[in-house]
């Protein structure tokens, strides 16, 4: 709603975009609620609607790029070998970062092969140093400002990131940057809880050569116990609020729209 009302207040378009890259859980009644979900919202957008598993290509020339430019690797590690690895951690070094778990980089010079990995990944330091300087700018409620960033924190901090799965043709960090670009998107608004995640995107963009939306993260919407909203934990669905009688106006007002 926020992003909508942002983009009507600017003269700008609404866009809404299927992220369906993992069919093992992409439904179509799912994809059916959120078209009517958003509709009884008052919500509009452009048709037709960018479905991310029609453009598996743009995603694989992206990765063959960025593999040509020697920044890719094949990992072979389970979840379970980097959680082993992960059983010693130094003192002051953090674990987790906007990819989940950071990864102790293994496989980063193993020479495996495509055929066996479990994922492709990016070569963080390798890539920093090809495509920094680099920053971005923000203005949302809680980050506003310009950042820069840096080699030592992007590597620390964030890690080689997975670009591709066997059974996903780009993760999510890829998928959007690239979808971005080819929708033409020149604002970002989005939850607050992927702000990290944001120079992994820039880094992206400049390693391939894209244009660099401006970014707005917002609140999150949490409980009353301050925990953030979301389905894993059960939050309602909005389907549940409109048939115990909400309004749309209702909706708003929970939101602090």
């Amino acid at each position: 709603m926020l992003a909508h009302d942002m983009a009507m207040e600017n003269g700008g378009t609404f866009l809404l975009r299927i992220d369906d890259l993992d069919q093992s859980r992409a439904r179509d009644h799912w994809e059916a609620q959120i078209y009517d979900d958003l509709t009884w919202l008052g919500l509009t957008w452009e048709t037709p609607v960018r479905r991310q598993s029609d453009h598996f290509a743009d995603y694989d020339a992206a990765l063959s790029a960025l593999s040509n430019m020697d920044l890719t690797y094949a990992c072979t590690c389970s979840r379970r070998d980097i959680e082993a690895a992960a059983n010693a951690p130094q003192e002051g070094v953090p674990q987790f970062g906007p990819d989940g778990r950071i990864y102790p980089g293994t496989c980063r010079h193993a020479g495996h092969t495509y055929a066996d990995a479990k994922c492709i990944r990016l070569n963080m330091r390798a890539a920093c140093e090809r495509a920094l300087p680099a920053h971005f700018e923000e203005s949302g409620p809680d980050h506003a400002g310009t950042y820069a960033l840096d080699i030592d924190t992007m590597v620390s901090t964030v890690g080689d990131v997975v670009l591709a799965r066997p059974n996903m043709a780009a993760s999510y960090h890829l998928s959007v940057v690239l979808d971005d670009t080819a929708t033409g998107v020149t604002d970002i608004i989005r939850g607050a809880d992927l702000f990290e995640a944001t120079a992994i995107h820039v880094l992206l963009q400049n390693l391939l050569e894209l244009p660099m939306p401006r970014y707005h993260h917002h609140k999150l919407i949490r409980d009353e116990n301050g925990k953030r909203l979301a389905k894993r934990d059960d939050a309602r669905a909005i389907s549940k609020y409109r048939a115990e009688g909400a309004t749309p106006a209702d909706i708003r007002a929970m939101v602090g729209l």
